[in-house]
């Protein structure tokens, strides 16, 4: 089921990139981020795709041209449809996530009602 409905978004947010090999990339993108690569980085996502490198990934996030922001509001618009009212708030708490790594972007040391210490979080 969950397949499935990560087929549909990325069907949805389709037409906000230019070419078929950006929509690939995404989509490729995207399906790692959740999976169980170790790393969440560019090389480590690229050889679980596959790919022989990152340079197809840092092309998409840095280099190629799609509107960020539409695809944003698209699956804005979608997930209010599904979840929402129209003056309702969805708030996604990520506090809770631990880093071990002390390089990692986004960490600092915080508390953190998981583990009930302050540890690195992103």
């Amino acid at each position: 089921m969950w397949a499935a409905e990560l087929e549909t978004e990325f069907a949805r947010v389709a037409g906000r990139f230019s070419r078929a090999d950006l929509r690939w990339r995404m989509r490729e993108y995207v399906r790692g981020l959740p999976g169980r690569v170790e790393r969440k980085n560019g090389r480590q996502l690229a050889e679980w795709a596959g790919r022989r490198g990152p340079a197809g990934f840092r092309h998409l996030l840095n280099g190629a041209a799609w509107d960020a922001d539409a695809v944003r509001d698209d699956l804005q618009r979608h997930v209010a449809d599904r979840l929402g009212c129209r003056d309702g708030v969805l708030i996604v708490d990520d506090t809770g996530f631990l880093k071990k790594g002390t390089t990692s972007a986004g960490v600092r040391r915080q508390h953190s009602g998981t583990a009930g210490r302050t540890e690195r979080r992103a």
